[in-house]
C-alpha cells in the first residue's frame, strides 16, 4: 500500500502535534523539604568479601527527625546493610522504624549510593569530618505507614541526600512533585 506524500505530511504534522501539546503539558518534577533525620550508628560490623562485594552491617542505635508536617524520634534496631564494590562506592539499604511524637510508628526502606574520590573514601571509612560537596550520596525512600495521618508519605516518590559523621548519619528527605 503506498501512501501519498500530502497524506504522510499530514500525518507526521499531527503526530509531532500531538507529541508537542503532551510535552508542554507535562511537568518537570520539582522537590519539596519533607524532613531531615539524624541517625545515631554504631561501628560497622565487617563480614568481608562475598559473592556481592564487601558486605558490611551498620547497627542503627537511635537519632531524631524533624520537618514541617512531622517530627519524632528514630528507634533503634535497623541498620544500614551495604555492599561495597571493587571502586569503593556503596550501595546503602538502610531498614528501620519512625516514631512520630504522637505515637505512630512508620517503616522506611531507604535505598541508594555513596561513591567518592577514593582518598575522599578512605577518609570517611576513617571517620573523619568530610564535606559531603566532596562525595555523592543520594537515596529514595519507601514508607509504610498506618492510618491517614501519614498516608502521605506512602502517596509519593522520596528522594534524599545524605551525609556521613563518625557516629551518625545526617538525611534530608524530599518529596516529589
Amino acid at each position: 500500500m503506498r501512501i501519498s506524500i500530502p497524506v504522510f505530511i499530514l500525518f507526521t504534522f499531527i503526530f509531532f502535534t500531538q507529541r508537542s501539546m503532551a510535552q508542554q503539558n507535562l511537568a518537570d518534577p520539582q522537590l519539596e523539604f519533607a524532613f531531615e533525620a539524624t541517625i545515631t550508628l554504631d561501628p560497622p560490623q565487617e563480614l568481608g568479601i562475598t559473592a556481592y562485594g564487601k558486605r558490611r552491617i551498620i547497627p542503627i542505635t537511635g537519632g531524631t527527625f524533624a520537618g514541617p508536617n512531622i517530627k519524632g524520634s528514630i528507634l533503634p534496631g535497623g541498620a544500614d546493610w551495604q555492599t561495597v564494590r571493587a571502586d569503593g562506592t556503596a550501595d546503602l539499604e538502610a531498614r528501620y522504624t519512625l516514631k512520630t511524637d504522637d505515637g505512630a510508628l512508620i517503616y522506611i526502606n531507604n535505598k541508594g549510593i555513596r561513591t567518592g574520590k577514593p582518598e575522599v573514601l578512605a577518609r570517611l571509612g576513617k571517620g573523619e569530618k568530610v564535606d559531603p560537596s566532596e562525595y555523592y550520596m543520594r537515596t529514595y525512600a519507601i514508607f509504610e505507614v498506618t492510618g491517614e495521618k501519614y498516608s502521605w508519605l506512602a502517596k509519593s516518590v522520596f528522594v534524599a541526600t545524605g551525609m556521613r559523621n563518625a557516629n551518625s548519619v545526617i538525611i534530608r528527605f524530599f518529596r516529589v512533585l
